[in-house]
């Protein structure tokens, strides 16, 4: 499998990088600032604790006695109940926001890669589209609801706490305050190279999810040409890979950690000896020390949360670039605001509007390149179909065949020329209002996890069931249904993987029935499907196409036979063009062709009655 190099996404920080997500966070604001406000009371409380113990060790211990307990003891439960009260609210706003906007960013992009052209997706591998969806979603939706609000707090504690120890003792908390540059220093320099090879990490994780889905979703090409040893030696060297990437992660962390904690217990240690010599010789209180020695043990824990946290804050700008740039890639076919205007878009259609399509189509001088090649693949192509007319194309691989039928569909538009439709150009209409008059039967047709029923459904989601039975039977696509233990409701499987690919051919072939469109397109539509399945739907095409427009692509030139036009297609030009007698009369590259084929198949059928004969 050949590496997708992804884009390196390593900006500085960047506030307008992080502005592009207030639209997905503006809706739940109010979470937001619910929560901003519990944490100020919240470190309020952490910050004030001490000092109810600095109390408790000078009124109540030192001078041995009780007086004064029961409001203290009061006034200290009503805070921790306060407390309690308060992380339960705010977790609870957390969380609607984490889901909320995790949600909401998952649905953007679900939807925004629906309108993307077909160019996206040659280009993109579909492990990479997913990471995006899924796991750096996640982290964006983790950050803000949680990381944001945990640097607030931990900024408003440490602030909090150098001016109360200013305020006891100025002397006690510079020596405190000295060490905390030694801690930025740190901090700086291994959390830089921490996120260095986190980034790493998720390059390489998206790499993986990549070649996971290709290992699946390509299980069945792996086992027949025996390439699962090389398929296993390229994910165990990309799962190497993000094991040395952890590995030099966790060793960072193993330094940085124990000497943070050091510089903790130093600091502890010096007020120790300090406020002692202090408590001594210029009668400090007891419990002034106790709140410096409580401070001195846990203030570096959030200035290191603080400076952990502003990391990933970096780092997490990076996953919204990702995601970003996949909601801001622009498709390469787009209808103009007058259409849309006129006829709608892909999600809000307005029907009552759209014209109905007779099937008569033009190719006039069309010439195509696609958005990530160089060279020509249709040039100056010129065609014209009457609608109702059945069109052949064959050629060799290569030749521009399902070119012509993409440019139809408009999948693609032309690079010069237009496509007109009922001698309208296409563009002036809207691609819903296209796509829903073309019904598709590809080489290698799609079934959605479900019933067989609702895979044909899919051709008119409002059909009844006897609409949908009518149309399988047409194509024999009831035999399949009738081999299966529920019949219509019986589940295809992930990708219809319970069926063969001619059952799920016949499957496309009846759902493309039901959709009843005004211009059939079927590429490699029975290449597919054995001879006897074959013979049983040929006489279901030859009437359902009957008045309707299409443009059938095949190998089997035997099947095409009666087809009204057979285009012959060579390098991007029309080389020949006429009905099957015609051309086979001519005896130029279509007779060729078939001449060939023609003794293929009957030496196939030669060497296969041999076979049978000796059984």
């Amino acid at each position: 499998m050949a590496a997708y190099e992804e884009q390196e996404y390593n900006k500085p920080f960047s506030l307008g990088t992080w502005a592009k997500m207030l639209p997905f966070f503006k809706p739940y604001r109010r979470f937001f600032l619910i929560t901003m406000g519990l944490n100020v009371f919240l470190a309020a409380v952490d910050v004030l604790t001490p000092l109810f113990q600095s109390y408790a060790i000078d009124h109540f211990i030192m001078r041995n006695t009780l007086n004064g307990l029961q409001p203290f003891a009061a006034a200290y439960v009503l805070m921790i109940a306060a407390q309690t009260a308060s992380v339960y609210v705010s977790v609870h706003a957390a969380t609607t926001i984490e889901m909320n906007v995790g949600r909401d960013l998952k649905w953007a992009q679900f939807q925004h890669l629906q309108t993307l052209s077909f160019s996206y997706y040659n280009t993109t591998p579909v492990g990479y589209i997913h990471a995006r969806v899924m796991s750096d979603t996640l982290r964006i939706a983790t950050m803000i609801a949680w990381g944001l609000v945990d640097m607030f707090w931990a900024f408003i504690y440490v602030f909090s706490v150098f001016v109360i120890m200013f305020l006891l003792d100025a002397g006690l908390a510079l020596i405190i305050l000295l060490i905390v540059p030694g801690i930025a220093l740190l901090t700086v320099y291994f959390q830089n190279r921490i996120l260095h090879w986190n980034r790493r990490m998720r390059k390489i994780n998206s790499q993986i999810t990549s070649a996971y889905n290709e290992g699946i979703t390509g299980v069945k090409t792996s086992k027949s040409m025996g390439i699962e040893p090389d398929n296993d030696r390229e994910f165990f060297s990309q799962t190497w890979k993000l094991h040395q990437a952890s590995g030099r992660s966790a060793k960072l962390n193993a330094i940085y950690i124990p000497l943070i904690l050091l510089c903790s217990s130093a600091a502890s240690a010096i007020v120790l000896i300090r406020g002692g010599w202090m408590v001594q010789e210029q009668g400090m209180q007891l419990g002034t020390l106790s709140v410096f020695i409580s401070y001195a043990v846990i203030i570096f824990e959030p200035i290191q949360q603080l400076a952990r946290l502003l990391s990933e804050l970096i780092s997490c700008q990076a996953n919204i670039e990702r995601v970003m740039d996949l909601l801001e890639q622009k498709p390469d076919v787009t209808d103009d605001e007058a259409v849309i205007a006129r006829y709608g878009d892909a999600f809000t259609a307005r029907k009552d509007n759209w014209e109905k399509i007779r099937g008569d189509v033009v190719f006039e001088d069309v010439s195509f390149r696609y958005p990530d090649g160089k060279e020509y693949v249709l040039e100056h192509f010129d065609l014209h179909v009457p609608a109702g007319m059945n069109v052949a194309i064959v050629g060799e691989t290569g030749a521009g065949k399902s070119t012509l039928v993409n440019l139809l569909g408009r999948f693609f538009e032309p690079t010069k020329g237009r496509i007109l439709i009922d001698g309208v150009d296409y563009r002036e209409r809207s691609q819903l209002w296209l796509h829903s008059q073309i019904g598709y039967v590809l080489q290698s047709p799609h079934l959605f996890s479900g019933t067989v029923r609702e895979n044909i459904r899919y051709g008119r989601l409002d059909a009844t069931d006897q609409e949908v039975e009518n149309a399988a039977r047409q194509v024999s696509a009831d035999v399949v249904a009738a081999k299966l233990e529920h019949g219509y409701e019986s589940d295809v499987g992930e990708s219809g993987g319970r069926l063969s690919v001619g059952e799920k051919q016949l499957i496309s072939f009846a759902r493309a029935i039901l959709a009843d469109p005004a211009i059939f397109v079927l590429d490699e539509a029975t290449s597919s499907i054995d001879t006897q399945t074959e013979q049983l739907i040929q006489r279901a095409i030859r009437h359902i196409l009957k008045g309707h427009t299409s443009f059938v692509i095949a190998h089997r030139l035997s099947t095409i036979r009666q087809s009204d036009l057979i285009l012959v297609v060579k390098d991007g030009k029309i080389l020949e063009r006429g009905n099957h007698q015609e051309l086979l009369a001519q005896e130029g590259y279509y007779y060729e062709l078939y001449s060939r084929q023609f003794e293929e198949e009957s030496a196939t059928l030669v060497f296969a009655g041999r076979e049978e004969g000796e059984k």
